[in-house]
């Protein structure tokens, strides 16, 4: 008995170490830039259940598919103008005026009910509120170094993640209610952050984020991130993957409703559930896989993680709820070995004066993908079946694996 209590107490203790190490190092404002983002997407839920939210004013399945397709168009443009609006006029501004700007157009998205207002209500909404990704991304790359970015980024996926969680179920919990609940909250989670982002956080001026201590350790020209050919190659992967992941925002909630038959209040807490995992988990798999393989090869682990999570949605001898469950938690981990490192990787290649350039093609890349991902998903879900689409999506997960293989063996 002594035996084993003194082995749960050095396991516990073991535990505790590691979590502690997966934390250490990170700077005060990394952490307050991470509880912004907490604030902010604990409000977020507009986007997961935009599809059902067309529907219940009164549109077929493919319109609603339309809709976040637009959305993806409008994230695109916004993904372009805010990487180059952080590297002409600084990334602290950028960030808190999409924040701010996005948080209104959320409240008055919710009163549009024209479907071509709703679509360009939408357009203009994403355009704001994505333009937040590259300033955000280069302010991360500021406040860190090259020894603990992929832990900055962590910590900031982290809070998003868990307030995608704690979003997810309350979204869930409100749509039962009343969908418009959903806009007003994410437009205020998203105003609220906007002011506490610049209460908390102290002004950083062009001047000061372009003769930051990396900038003084690398001379060369900044050259346009678009003649960085294996980076343009790893754009081009990223399309394919983040068309598989946008299914998560898309299909994968219409599947959960119409071919599982799971209530919004489930799909809810099934959303929510991606979020807490990887809330308690990512920073310590982060910890441990860091320096272990090339981050291109933690990429292709992923992705053929992800290709068995919509595998897996096609089984159809156990209960359905069990399938959704098997299918986020695949899904989950797949995105916590991936993700963090796609940031490392791309930030890796670039320097102060071009790195607004190359999050702002990262973003488009991802902005790209929802516009392919939302509009073609719905699309071949109801012209062939959800069964089909499943597959579909996981044989180019398993391409896009192979891609990063391949850009592994070019290095």
């Amino acid at each position: 008995m002594q035996i084993d209590n003194f082995a749960s107490l050095f396991m516990f203790s073991a535990a505790v170490n590691l979590y502690k190490n997966a934390y250490t190092g990170l700077t005060r404002r990394m952490w307050l830039l991470a509880f912004v983002m907490l604030i902010n997407r604990s409000g977020t839920m507009v986007l997961a259940f935009m599809t059902l939210y067309i529907n219940h004013i009164g549109y077929s399945t493919k319109l609603a598919g339309l809709v976040v397709g637009i959305y993806g168009i409008g994230s695109l443009a916004g993904a372009f103008i805010g990487g180059k609006i952080s590297d002409r006029f600084g990334f602290y501004y950028t960030q808190f005026f999409s924040l701010l700007c996005g948080g209104i157009l959320f409240i008055v998205l919710g009163q549009m009910k024209n479907y071509v207002s709703v679509c360009v209500c939408t357009f203009f909404l994403s355009m704001v509120n994505e333009s937040f990704r590259p300033a955000n991304a280069t302010a991360i790359a500021h406040y860190s170094t090259p020894q603990n970015r992929t832990q900055a980024f962590s910590i900031v996926r982290l809070a998003i993640n868990l307030g995608w969680g704690v979003g997810g179920a309350l979204g869930g919990f409100l749509a039962s209610f009343n969908y418009h609940l959903l806009f007003w909250v994410d437009g205020l989670t998203n105003i609220v952050a906007a002011f506490l982002f610049l209460w908390l956080l102290p002004k950083v001026s062009l001047l000061q984020q372009q003769n930051s201590s990396m900038a003084t350790v690398e001379k060369r020209k900044a050259k346009p991130a678009y003649a960085d050919k294996i980076f343009l190659y790893f754009i081009g992967l990223q399309i394919l993957f983040a068309i598989c992941f946008f299914q998560l925002f898309t299909t994968i909630p219409l599947y959960f409703k119409e071919g599982l038959h799971i209530n919004e209040f489930w799909i809810g807490v099934l959303l929510a559930m991606n979020g807490v995992i990887i809330a308690v988990l990512e920073m310590v798999l982060v910890f441990k896989l860091e320096g272990r393989w090339p981050y291109l090869r933690l990429m292709t682990y992923g992705t053929i993680i992800m290709s068995v999570s919509f595998f897996v949605l096609n089984i159809d001898f156990v209960p359905s709820f069990t399938v959704a469950v098997m299918a986020m938690i695949l899904m989950t981990f797949a995105e916590m070995i991936a993700m963090p490192f796609m940031n490392s990787y791309y930030i890796s290649r670039s320097i102060e004066g071009n790195r607004g350039q190359y999050a702002g093609y990262y973003t488009m890349a991802w902005s790209a993908a929802q516009v392919i991902g939302s509009t073609f998903g719905t699309q071949i879900a109801y012209s062939i079946g959800f069964n089909n689409l499943w597959w579909i999506i996981g044989g180019t997960c398993l391409l896009t694996a192979f891609g990063y293989e391949r850009l592994l063996a070019k290095k």
